[in-house]
């Protein structure tokens, strides 16, 4: 049975027959016992295990857990079903927090979900088997040429190039950037001058359709705002003095904001 994704080794189409993906120069990807399939050869990796750790795919689960990215997660959500797609990528999907509930949304949708951490994408794919997940680099992603009607991209580095190839003519992007006070107070503890994020540029070969903007401030007690520094960049600029000075405090009142920006093909 002829898939979407296409080999990482040689660009042909992949089939699916049994517990296997398979191209015509014979290169086979297996289908794990969870449910994914790893499309990232080991000759393509930069590291022994590329992506987010045991560590802070661990946190990111805690974390979501809570309640306090619902609101992302669930107006994200809305917005993409309004589309009503037929095939959907969202690229950087981690443990599948945002890929599962937008699939539950569009549900005439075949939904894929890629992520080079292969400790995410394991949990993802034993989570939610209504989503086809995948362990591969979304700057070479292993799927055929203009063939989704939507992608998802939530805090994941943005390829251009890449993105034109996979998205269909006319189709949508849906970017989630960082916005301008988010996490402001836990930056305020690093920095003695805070920089505000700033909207992110329209990606090469796409415009912009619409930006929503959301935001709310949360109270967190020290165990969870510790998980939400480790799911972050924030993880390699907290020192134990930062962390110190959070422990002492009984809570914090974090500003969450988020642009999600709507981009369509030209």
């Amino acid at each position: 049975m002829i898939s979407h994704y296409r080999c990482p080794l040689c660009k042909l189409p992949l089939y699916q027959g049994g517990a296997s993906y398979s191209c015509n120069n014979n290169h086979q990807f297996d289908i794990a016992k969870e449910g994914y399939v790893n499309l990232l050869p080991v000759q393509n990796k930069k590291s022994k295990q590329p992506g987010d750790n045991q560590e802070m795919v661990a946190a990111r689960r805690a974390f979501f857990e809570t309640d306090h990215y619902h609101f992302l997660r669930d107006r994200l959500a809305q917005i993409v079903s309004e589309k009503a797609p037929t095939t959907l990528l969202d690229l950087g999907c981690g443990e599948g927090f945002y890929t599962h509930e937008i699939a539950n949304r569009c549900e005439n949708a075949k939904v894929y979900g890629v992520d080079i951490a292969k400790p995410a994408v394991r949990y993802a794919a034993k989570r939610y088997p209504q989503v086809e997940f995948s362990v591969a680099s979304i700057k070479e992603a292993p799927f055929e040429n203009e063939f989704a009607d939507v992608i998802v991209s939530i805090f994941a580095p943005v390829f251009a190039e890449e993105l034109v190839r996979l998205c269909k003519p006319s189709g949508s992007l849906y970017v989630v950037s960082p916005g301008e006070h988010h996490l402001f107070e836990l930056k305020s503890l690093i920095y003695d001058n805070v920089k505000l994020h700033k909207a992110p540029e329209t990606p090469q070969g796409f415009e912009l359709v619409e930006r929503t903007k959301l935001q709310q401030t949360h109270r967190m007690e020290f165990e969870c705002v510790e998980h939400l520094i480790m799911m972050t960049p924030f993880a390699w600029k907290f020192k134990q003095q930062h962390m110190d000075r959070l422990q002492k405090m009984d809570h914090i009142e974090i500003t969450l904001s988020f642009l999600i920006n709507q981009y369509q093909r030209k």
